[in-house]
């Protein structure tokens, strides 16, 4: 849910890679049952050059929690990336859907990063028992949300990619719930020891009704699902010459089409109000916009903090989750948390955001 293919990151050689994490921080036994802990420097370069590619052996590790990504230096041509995905999150099926979602997506001139394919059409590969794929490297800065002209561009872009969604369903990608989003995760926190004891009553009793709240949200409106680039925050979309396109469509699923436009709203009520303004002036050149959805803009803001919170608890094991989230699990953040949730509450409260 966070892979980039524009951070910040470290250079280094397959002869003096290290780890995403130290190996001090965890047991052997922690070490031999990760699911990364045999994806070495030359299985990476073993992986790539298995398609034919030859590497020049540098290896730059791009910021990536859920799968491994990797920029890799290719004799004589621009360098790839090359993505590892976690194993045992999505089947071959699944994300052959997002390939063919993107390489859809990009048939039809909507600026998306597509996995390369080879001569048999094919983009995703098995080796040393990970599945990955390759894909060009793109570059770009996030789009500046306060600019009333960025946010029609990102309106029209998006209002492209829907229309492009709108023609079919996924039938193997998950559809955005409030049962898989909202309570797996309130039930997952609880049941895992996750929530300090001494906080889990206040957490509860915060929790619960938040959650009635969502599903009676969502059950008020009517809306018919499409696929969805699923995560659009600003670092999903890269802007360059004043251009943007969508990298990492690792999370598409079926959904409200509000669910890829609420991340680019963001301040105060009136603040919102006037971004809304901007993106739906572009998004409504390309793709009819359901304006009842409006009133799960909230109720997704709220699933989106349950999940997060459990995505964190659920990926604890992986040693790189401690050393980059460090903040997790103790008692402030868990205060802070509940604090959230109960602005959510009070949030879901309040009338739909509307347009000037």
């Amino acid at each position: 849910m966070d892979d980039c293919q524009c951070s910040r990151h470290t250079v280094l050689s397959a002869q003096d890679f290290q780890p995403l994490w130290p190996e001090t921080t965890m047991n052997e036994a922690t070490l031999v049952q990760h699911p990364y802990s045999s994806l070495t420097p030359d299985v990476v370069l073993d992986a790539v050059e298995s398609l034919g590619f030859v590497c020049d052996a540098r290896i730059f590790p791009l910021n990536s929690y859920e799968n491994r990504v990797y920029q890799v230096g290719i004799e004589d041509e621009a360098p790839l990336i090359v993505k590892f995905y976690r194993p045992g999150r999505w089947q071959a099926e699944q994300i052959q859907e997002e390939h063919d979602f993107s390489a859809e997506l990009d048939a039809l001139d909507v600026p998306v990063v597509a996995p390369w394919r080879d001569n048999d059409n094919r983009s995703l590969f098995e080796h040393e028992g990970f599945m990955f794929a390759l894909y060009p490297r793109r570059g770009g800065r996030a789009p500046d949300l306060e600019a009333a002209d960025d946010l029609e561009v990102l309106g029209r872009l998006m209002g492209r990619l829907h229309a492009v969604g709108t023609q079919r369903t996924f039938q193997h990608r998950p559809t955005l719930s409030v049962q898989s989003f909202g309570t797996d995760s309130v039930s997952f926190l609880v049941q895992s020891g996750a929530v300090p004891e001494s906080l889990l009553p206040s957490y509860e009793a915060v929790a619960m009704p938040l959650l009635e709240g969502i599903e009676a949200a969502f059950a008020a409106v009517s809306f018919t699902p499409i696929r969805l680039h699923g995560d659009c925050h600003p670092g999903n979309i890269l802007w360059r010459d004043g251009a943007a396109h969508f990298v990492d469509l690792d999370d598409a699923r079926n959904g409200p089409a509000i669910q890829d436009l609420w991340m680019l709203l963001t301040g105060d009520r009136a603040h919102q109000t006037g971004a809304l303004s901007d993106v739906m002036e572009g998004y409504q050149q390309f793709h009819d916009f359901n304006f009842a959805e409006l009133a799960l803009i909230e109720p997704l803001r709220a699933l989106r903090s349950l999940h997060y919170a459990a995505w964190l608890a659920r990926r604890w094991e992986d040693p790189s989750f401690p050393m980059h989230f460090p903040w997790f699990g103790d008692e402030r953040y868990w205060g802070e948390h509940i604090m959230t949730l109960r602005e959510h509450v009070e949030a879901l409260q309040e009338p739909p955001l509307t347009l000037w």
